[in-house]
């Protein structure tokens, strides 16, 4: 049975949760969580 839609928060904040299967590490070069964050800081940028 699929999960239900997530409803738009009315507040527009929303908790970002990042874990690696097994606690594996997510980000093994310092560039790539560099540009992660760039990411996120632009589309928080256009959506806010």
């Amino acid at each position: 049975m699929p999960r239900a839609k997530r409803v738009k928060s009315e507040s527009g904040i929303y908790h970002i949760i990042l874990r690696g299967i097994n606690q594996q590490v997510i980000f093994e070069a310092e560039e790539d969580y560099e540009k992660f964050i760039e990411t996120i800081l632009k589309y928080k940028a256009v959506s806010g």
